[in-house]
């Protein structure tokens, strides 16, 4: 019998993204409205999304590049004093435009810390079990969205988006405070860091793990240009509530976490692609799903799709960090994530262009963008390829 326990690094890492992912799910999904209510219009609301997609590129070699060389831990507990910096000024905004300011900050634990979370389950795990270890990070990480959007928006139903926003952000700085101390606890030895330069890390990428980069950025394109504007679609055109949309999320969440485990265990047996070949089918097909909605009924359809996104998703992590050299593995997720984020960035502002002409216009090419991707990957990367 395959032994299914994980190592307590990979288990109290993703216990400590679970933390501070329970309080950025309180308000993340309404951010988009909460500018709209500090007076953003819909263009800057696209170019926000675009830069938050730009940063979150720009990050995330630099973030790699920490956790190879501060060490895991060291690395994380700064990323976590930044994003709790960021989560500060989120709240107490004097106007829209200081969310860029917010974003620089926040972004740390989402983009910097991103590399490094891969980098520790791909130190702790063999390469048979990290579609796994990959697994319980992205459950756990999504535990919380099952209920923390609903009371995100109960929270903003009673008080109002911006004091409900307020206090949301209030309790994200708290649970950043309880991230620090589970981070401070973890026993991460610190690894020796091969010596090369962005150029030498970008030489060390294998041929499919560049095909994946390549289809990926399609399938990132397709999300980035429909996710920024998917709560004010729910809640002006099809007409759900706060509290509504924030059942949408947690469907989207329950679909998730009820696809994972099945589909890595699978995943070792078979072989990664058909996996993240569903992936990839389901993102492209969200934005559709969501476009033809006319109901709350219809939305939470939609929003099953949205949670069949992640029946691969650990499968495609778990590629990235199997192609990745051992010396450099925080620095390869890193410059993976750099250029594909940094790729997609234009497609939050393309969305808001689309937008003026209809709401639904760029979920439509947001689709078609995805099966493109999807194809890319499907002729490109065999199954087992290294």
């Amino acid at each position: 019998m395959t032994n299914t326990r994980l190592p307590r690094t990979v288990v109290a890492v993703s216990a400590a993204t679970m933390v501070l992912g329970l309080g950025e799910s309180l308000w993340k999904k309404f951010l988009p409205r909460y500018l709209e209510a500090l007076g953003a219009p819909i263009r800057a609301i696209g170019v926000y999304g675009s830069l938050s997609d730009l940063i979150d590129g720009l990050y995330q070699y630099p973030g790699g590049w920490l956790g190879d060389h501060l060490g895991r831990r060291r690395a994380l507990l700064l990323f976590v004093l930044s994003a709790l910096t960021g989560y500060a000024i989120y709240a107490f905004l004097p106007t829209w435009k200081f969310a860029l300011v917010a974003l620089l900050f926040a972004a740390a634990w989402s983009s910097m810390a991103s590399p490094t979370l891969f980098a520790v389950i791909g130190d702790a795990l063999p390469r048979e079990r990290r579609a796994i270890g990959f697994t319980l990070l992205a459950i756990l990480k999504r535990v919380p969205v099952l209920i923390a959007p609903i009371v995100g928006g109960l929270v903003i139903a009673r008080l109002g988006m911006l004091d409900g926003m307020h206090l949301l952000f209030l309790a994200t700085i708290a649970m950043a405070v309880v991230t620090w101390f589970v981070i401070q606890r973890v026993d991460l030895p610190p690894l020796a860091a091969g010596v090369a330069t962005i150029a030498g890390v970008w030489s060390a990428f294998p041929r499919p793990l560049r095909w994946l980069l390549v289809s990926d950025v399609f399938i990132r394109t397709c999300e980035g240009m429909a996710e920024v504007f998917l709560v004010i679609y729910a809640t002006k055109v099809i007409g759900v509530s706060a509290p509504q949309f924030g059942v949408l999320i947690s469907v989207q969440t329950i679909t998730s976490i009820a696809v994972y485990l099945p589909a890595a265990r699978h995943a070792d047996r078979l072989g990664r692609k058909p996996f993240v070949i569903a992936t990839f089918l389901a993102f492209a097909l969200f934005p559709l799903a969501v476009a033809f909605s006319t109901s709350f009924g219809t939305a939470v359809f939609a929003y099953v799709i949205g949670g069949l996104r992640e029946i691969g998703e650990p499968s495609r992590k778990a590629l990235i960090v199997d192609y990745a050299h051992e010396s450099m593995r925080a620095r390869t997720v890193g410059l993976y994530y750099l250029i594909r984020s940094v790729a997609i960035a234009p497609a939050a502002i393309v969305g808001g262009l689309l937008w003026e002409r209809s709401p639904a216009t760029p979920l439509i090419v947001a689709c078609a963008i995805g099966i493109a991707g999807t194809i890319v990957f499907a002729m490109t990367v065999r199954n087992g390829e290294q």
